[in-house]
């Protein structure tokens, strides 16, 4: 397992030799980011070694102007959301905490960035979790500070960064970045290859895991054999706090199968269930 979580980090350390880069859109406050999640991590998993990630905020929430009919609206939208993509969030939070300055958790997410990508990954992951989950107002800069320490980020730096011109000029980098490449729903995917004469393939919307592949596949002219997959255990062990939904995806197992195995395990206090409002997640605890 240990042998594993060394392959993923030193796979990282090579990204500049991969063949592809993937600009990932994504709005933090997105339902449907959030269930872009699952598919993420089955193609790092799997085709990790044959491309660069590199999420982009669009700020399509950014400047929400909150009002009781629009806080109803985007409730409404998160439940439709949980239930039918599996990957639970609490559109409760629109009614009973509102956010109110979305602007504020983008320019987080940059000054997350600062201290690498890696750190910018889980800091956003950490957010995604509070505000789905947990039904924490995110716009709250002592959410974000407790988000940036639960992130293993340097928590003085972080701060430092929040208000800094440079975590400001990053923010508006994605946004011009956005703008030039017209995107215009989150999420959205754009896949780009080595050469620079051609044009980036455009993927709007959240389709299955086949359809991703068979762009990485056009893209790359091979048809590359997938890495094998982890086992269960050392998964858990490298995320930390997993849906249901992503061990489903990932392992190709229904909910039901997932659960079941998920359930003797808790049992042996290998892990602790969290129940979301649409589905359990699951935390690695050994």
């Amino acid at each position: 397992m240990k042998n594993f979580i060394e392959m993923m980090q030193e796979a990282g350390c090579h990204s500049e030799n991969r063949p592809l880069e993937i600009y990932v859109f994504i709005d933090p406050l997105c339902p449907e980011c959030w269930a872009l999640e699952p598919i993420l991590k089955k193609l790092r998993l799997e085709y990790g070694l044959y491309f660069r990630l590199r999420h982009v905020l669009t700020g399509k929430l950014t400047n929400l102007n909150v009002n009781a009919k629009k806080c109803s609206a985007i409730a409404e939208h998160w439940e439709k959301t949980a239930s039918r993509t599996g990957m639970s969030c609490d559109g409760s939070l629109w009614i009973e905490n509102p956010i109110t300055s979305p602007h504020i958790v983008s320019i987080a997410i940059k000054a997350a960035e600062l201290q690498g990508k890696k750190c910018g990954i889980r800091f956003l992951r950490k957010v995604q979790e509070v505000v789905f989950l947990e039904k924490q107002n995110i716009s709250d800069i002592d959410v974000l500070m407790d988000c940036a320490e639960q992130a293993t980020l340097d928590v003085n730096e972080f701060f430092n960064d929040i208000h800094s011109e440079s975590a400001a000029k990053a923010f508006q980098c994605d946004l011009k970045i956005t703008s030039e490449m017209d995107v215009t729903e989150t999420p959205s995917l754009v896949f780009f290859n080595e050469n620079i004469e051609d044009e980036g393939l455009k993927i709007t919307g959240l389709y299955s895991y086949e359809v991703y592949v068979q762009v990485i596949y056009e893209m790359l002219g091979s048809t590359p054999s997938p890495l094998p997959l982890p086992p269960l255990e050392a998964f858990l062990k490298l995320y930390g706090l997993v849906a249901s939904k992503e061990i489903a995806v990932v392992y190709d197992k229904t909910i039901d199968e997932v659960e079941k195995e998920l359930k003797k395990w808790l049992l042996q206090q290998k892990v602790k269930k969290i129940n979301g409002k649409h589905g359990s997640f699951w935390k690695y605890i050994q």
